[in-house]
């Protein structure tokens, strides 16, 4: 059963179109990945889907109802929530300050010390440094407190954009591992990654974005074995 539903999107910025007609779907309780080159629209199309930008034309649909044009702060409401790219913390508030940030939506404010003691097990280093700075983190601990916020907003679809970017492998193959330990807790993740051969690894499905639009989607298992796939995207 598909939880949420993006078909035929077009988007962009001002006169300049970077979407024509996308379309996936993420099933619920699973982790989907979307992968593709520099520029094919990745970033365009979830901030299009979360409400950041509007939609040209096509549908979002969430648990079965049409929210296309519905803002931002009310996807956070309903469980639709975003790690962007590159972090964006408050960087001269402490962990726990922006830890606080997360649950500010109306989901999550009920559930906050639940979801509190969920991130400071998955993420010890965090409940450490509580009242240090976000800024004073390094680039690994950043990521994990982004993903920790995220969590924190109480979210039904997790949707995280480039997790692995900027940092050391063991870093991202721990922030991979909490991944994992969401899927097994029931949650559903959508991960946009320009790691391809690692994204499809740890996924139950995947879609390829190309120029776009949607070029290829199937079991991540059988994507990575795709001549396609591994001849663009894995070099091999």
């Amino acid at each position: 059963m598909a939880i949420l539903e993006i078909k035929e999107v077009t988007s962009g910025y001002g006169d300049v179109q970077i979407l024509w007609g996308s379309t996936l779907s993420l099933e619920k309780g699973k982790l989907t990945c979307l992968v593709g080159g520099n520029g094919v629209g990745k970033t365009t199309l979830l901030r299009t889907v979360m409400g950041l930008l509007r939609p040209w034309s096509g549908t979002i649909l969430f648990e079965g109802r049409d929210v296309s044009k519905l803002p931002a702060y009310a996807k956070a409401d309903m469980g639709l929530v975003l790690v962007p790219e590159g972090r964006q913390l408050f960087t001269d508030m402490s962990v726990y300050e922006n830890l606080e940030m997360g649950a500010t939506n109306q989901r999550a404010r009920p559930n906050f010390a639940k979801n509190i003691e969920r991130v400071y097990e998955m993420f010890p280093r965090l409940k450490e440094r509580g009242g240090q700075k976000a800024g004073t983190l390094s680039g690994g601990e950043q990521q994990m407190l982004a993903v920790a916020r995220g969590i924190m907003a109480d979210p039904t679809v997790l949707i995280i954009d480039e997790l692995s970017l900027g940092l050391a492998p063991v870093l991202v193959l721990q922030l991979f591992e909490s991944l994992k330990l969401l899927r097994e807790e029931g949650m559903t993740l959508l991960l946009v990654e320009q790691n391809v051969q690692l994204a499809l690894a740890i996924s139950d499905y995947g879609f390829v974005l190309a120029e776009g639009k949607t070029e290829l989607e199937g079991p991540a298992r059988q994507l990575i074995k795709n001549k396609h796939v591994r001849a663009a995207y894995l070099g091999l």
